[in-house]
Parts: structure tokens; sequence; C-alpha cells
């Protein structure tokens, strides 16, 4: 099944599902207001869903259908109870560690590394990103990710996968010039990383067929900055699957359905697939080259993420296409 959320000017938006071609859309209000209250009720209304699903991909289209719009939808989740956003890519975490300065991880290669985002004001696909400063070093980061269902306290990582109801692709914007402060004092990410921003679509995982398998997503990130080719590094790259990563946040702690755990930014060792974000190029630079040539984003700059199927074929999350803007003066 492929959902998205229409904004309406509530907190959560409007549930739709959305066409196997991502052609058409219809909105559920008698099965599920959102897809929060989807995700909180799965057992009683996933049968519900699925057979509008398949009446809307078959065809004809129902009457009350209608053309699906990507520009007009918030994130699939415009807020969740939680976001957790891991570092699986083991080859992005050691570039990090030498772009940063800092002393390597303990136990990187078999204890995943995870930090608690905030989830209260997610950005939708076309949104503007409204940022204070480009010397904050404005940087986007192009991850996969998974929705969950409820996840019992010391679930194993293979039962943990069991746990995962949708995929989701993301913009995990950061702000390079905060970061390595907020990472000395020990308590994490804050001010360093803004409103995560997600593609319009989430997908149950049957969706992308064998490109869902290993609990990792085989496809490709492709990334854009300003219209010229970035990267377009590989999911099935990650060091931890993502039933790792779930058991580890819930080794002391339940989880709630509708919380998001993010892969952290997709990277491959070989230089050919290039990055998923600026800090990652700039410190291969440094390596290679011997300077850093690149800098970051400035306003005005546009950002352009799409996962996309080993044959070429555009994958099932729909663009991510966002612009960098001055953030209004606070009254």
């Amino acid at each position: 099944m492929k959902f998205a959320t229409l904004k309406d000017g509530s907190l959560d938006g409007r549930l739709l599902v959305v066409s196997r071609d991502l052609q058409r859309a219809l909105a559920v209000p008698h099965i599920a207001p959102s897809l929060l209250d989807a995700l909180q009720r799965w057992p009683a209304v996933q049968g519900a869903l699925q057979a509008a699903y398949d009446t809307l991909s078959a065809g004809p289209a129902p009457a009350d259908s209608f053309a699906f719009d990507p520009v007009a939808c918030a994130a699939p989740l415009p807020r969740s109870p939680q976001w957790l956003d891991g570092s699986a890519f083991l080859n992005h975490g050691r570039l990090m560690e030498q772009a940063f300065g800092t002393p390597p991880i303990p136990h990187f290669d078999t204890v995943p590394v995870m930090y608690q985002g905030a989830s209260d004001d997610f950005l939708g696909p076309h949104d503007d990103v409204p940022l204070p400063n480009p010397a904050d070093g404005i940087d986007f980061e192009g991850e996969f990710g998974v929705v969950t269902g409820p996840v019992p306290m010391g679930v194993s990582p293979e039962a943990a996968l069991g746990c995962i109801r949708l995929l989701v692709q993301i913009n995990d914007w950061s702000l390079r010039a905060l970061g390595p402060h907020e990472m000395k004092t020990g308590f994490g990410f804050l001010q360093a990383k803004p409103s995560t921003a997600f593609a319009p679509v989430a997908v149950t995982p049957d969706e992308l067929g064998s490109a869902w398998r290993e609990g990792r997503v085989q496809l490709r990130l492709q990334v854009q900055w300003n219209g010229e080719r970035f990267g377009e590094p590989h999911g099935g790259e990650m060091g931890f699957h993502f039933g790792q990563l779930i058991a580890h946040a819930a080794r002391t702690r339940r989880l709630t359905a509708g919380c998001i755990v993010g892969s952290g930014t997709v990277s491959n060792a070989a230089r050919s697939a290039g990055s998923a974000c600026i800090a990652e190029r700039r410190v291969i630079e440094k390596i290679d080259l011997g300077d850093i040539r690149t800098g970051f984003m400035q306003y005005g700059d546009r950002v352009r993420m799409q996962a996309v199927f080993e044959d070429g074929r555009p994958g099932p999350f729909g663009v991510i296409d966002q612009r960098v803007v001055a953030a209004p003066a606070a009254g």
C-alpha cells in the first residue's frame, strides 16, 4: 500500500491512499482520518485500507478519487511520537569522524549509533526550508527510514523487522557549524538538526518487492544540488539493518506506533557513487585532493532526492524537491 498526507490545516493532516502508479489519491476518513491514527489502530484498519488501495490501483478510478498532487502534501507523518536517527552506513560514520576530528566511536562496527531528534514539526516534500543563517553550514542528508507499529522492550533484531509498518525516504537537514559543539557536550544534537523533511509517499515493504530484503532498502538514492548530479549511493550498504536499529532503540523501553527510525546518510565506499550530503563530499575532497573545495548551501539553493530501482525506474516514494530560504524574523 501507498499513503500520503494532504495538508488541511490540522496537525496530522488528512490521510490519502495513493494508487500504485502515484497518479490518483483517495481520502478515507471513514477508515482513518490520519496516518498516525491508522498506525495506532493498524490491526483494525489494515484490511479496509488494503481494499481501498486495491480498488484505486486496479481502475477504473473511484468517482471520489482525484489526481495526486505531491506539492499539496505534508510529510506522510507531519509529526510522530518519536524520531530516532541512526548512523548505519559505516563508511559515512568513519568519514564524519575525519571531518569533525573526533576520536573513533567505541564499538562503532558492532553497536548502532543513534540520536533522538525532534518529531513535532516535519517538513513536506516541496516545502521551503527556512533557516536563520547560511553561516551555520546548511547541509542536506539523504536517508531511508521505517515507521513502526508497537515495539516491545527488549525485542530481538529479527522480531523487530516484523514491527515495521511503512518505509519512507528522508532529507535530514543539518547545520554543520553547530554540530561539533553539541557533540562535545555529550547531550547530542539539538540546534544542529532543524526540521526533517520526507518524500510524499510512505509505502508498505511489499511495494519494493525484492528491493526490500535483509532489512534494507535496496534502492539508489539520486541526489541533485541546484540541478547538478551530487550522488546516487545504494541503500543496500547499511552496516546495520533496520531490525537491528529498532532493537537498539527498544533495548530499555518500548516504542509506540508511529515511531520513525532513520538509516542515517546513505553512503557507499565506492567514490563513484558520490554522496548524499555535502559534509561527506567535503571530507572526501580533503582526503583525495588535499583541500576542501565545496561550500555549504546558500539561500535560494535547491536539493532534489529520488529513490530509483536498479533498472532506473522511479522508486515508490516520490520526490523531495526543496529550496533553502531565510527564516522570517522572530517577533
